[in-house]
């Protein structure tokens, strides 16, 4: 777990005497990626991540929990000094004091426990018949990082089921969790369904779109997340903006009922830095949105 800078945590929770710590680690890139990645339409520079979960037991938990939470606490006053704010002029108590009053907005960990959400598919095939859909991460934000289906192909497998639905988070395939592997991994699983007749899924069902609610009682508390071009880049742990539900790798949509797809950098910026009070967003991933507004050519597998 020491191996683990801090700016890489993305999930810390203790559930009895069970400590759940999942971090991102960078992926070595390799010759193959590098040509991808510098073919035409192709994010220049795209850092790869993988998704690792550590699971532990002891009488400890919320002790362990909460001292990586403190260690949260100090880099956020040291993000403070980076941005030009004295820490003393917001004392950790009265910061604690608000964190404190608020409750998790659509906590996922509440969402994947509800069985209502967890179901087991069976989907029916021709041999030969690719599935017919378009998946992408869920992001290093989500509680459990797997893939989302994006994209349908009319007439396909998956769309005509009838059983499926845009944000649905794939956990398993024919048994073989999905949960942790890189999204290359996941797309050849899902290829390798061309000869079968029969897919068995376990999916949670989740809205393509993320609600999010942030209550910011004065400019004094910092937000305590990054925007770059309207998506979500970096998240500060412990803060109002996890509490309110933003996860990192979204791509802004809304803010307060105004949609902010068409909006230039500086005025979502201005829009956040200027707001108090209750602070409403719609966010999904920003792989997603690229899809849905045809910013990208869907490859169905």
């Amino acid at each position: 777990m020491m191996d683990h800078a801090l700016r890489t945590i993305s999930y810390i929770a203790d559930i009895g005497n069970i400590v759940v710590l999942m971090a991102r680690r960078r992926m070595p890139r390799s010759a193959s990626q590098d040509c991808i990645e510098t073919t035409p339409g192709a994010q220049e520079g795209k850092k790869q991540y993988k998704m690792v979960c550590h699971v532990f037991e002891s009488e400890d938990a919320q002790l362990i929990a909460q001292s990586i939470g403190q260690a949260f606490s100090v880099a956020y006053q040291e993000f403070l000094r980076a941005n030009g704010i004295n820490p003393e002029d917001l004392s950790q108590k009265e910061y604690s004091d608000i964190i404190s009053t608020q409750e998790m907005y659509n906590d996922d960990l509440v969402h994947f426990s509800n069985s209502e959400n967890c179901k087991e598919l069976q989907l029916e095939k021709l041999k030969g018949e690719i599935l017919g859909v378009v998946v992408v991460e869920s992001g290093w934000g989500s509680i459990l990082p797997t893939v989302i289906l994006a994209n349908m192909m009319n007439g396909g497998p998956a769309a005509r089921s009838g059983k499926l639905s845009i944000g649905d988070q794939i956990m398993s395939i024919n048994g073989t969790s999905l949960v942790g592997l890189p999204l290359a991994t996941c797309q050849g699983i899902i290829k390798g369904l061309k000869n079968q007749t029969q897919v068995k899924l376990n999916i949670v069902s989740c809205p393509p779109v993320t609600t999010v609610l942030i209550k910011r009682p004065d400019l004094k508390y910092q937000l305590g997340f990054s925007v770059q071009n309207g998506i979500i880049c970096s998240l500060m742990r412990g803060g109002i903006a996890e509490r309110g539900g933003v996860r990192v790798g979204h791509r802004i949509i809304e803010i307060n009922g105004q949609s902010v797809v068409a909006t230039a950098h500086e005025k979502i910026v201005q829009a956040l830095s200027n707001s108090v009070g209750e602070i409403h967003m719609k966010t999904m991933p920003a792989a997603m949105f690229r899809l849905l507004t045809g910013q990208e050519t869907p490859l169905y597998i």
